[in-house]
């Protein structure tokens, strides 16, 4: 049996439509997070092939384990034609540097993820 973390996929965003892509910005101790599935390639956001959630984490530097930070759902899959664009802002407080993590989920190609190092 596999473990959970053995089904995290990864790969390049601009060629893979299911990668969360990370823009953060450091600022006045604040740190600005966008995640988003499909920028470059965009993800068909369908009934039948969607983003379900977009999860973003934040682990400081020296610290132990990630802080979930961020928990996004999306609802709307084509319901009376209203689609869920998978794409998040995030904002946290913090000195510290770290790494930025979002995790996604596509209802047919499972779980994928990203990291930036701040």
């Amino acid at each position: 049996m596999k473990k959970l973390t053995e089904t995290v996929q990864s790969g390049d965003w601009k060629n893979e439509k299911h990668v969360p892509v990370l823009h953060v910005e450091k600022k006045d101790g604040e740190l600005k997070i966008k995640a988003e599935v499909g920028e470059e390639i965009e993800h068909p956001n369908t009934l039948e092939h969607h983003i379900e959630w977009i999860k973003v984490f934040f682990q400081p530097e020296g610290g132990k384990f990630p802080i979930e930070v961020g928990s996004y759902r999306f609802c709307a899959h084509g319901e009376e034609e209203v689609y869920s664009k998978p794409m998040v802002d995030c904002h946290i407080k913090t000195e510290k540097g770290g790494v930025v993590s979002a995790l996604s989920y596509c209802n047919i190609h499972g779980l994928w993820e990203n990291a930036q190092e701040i």
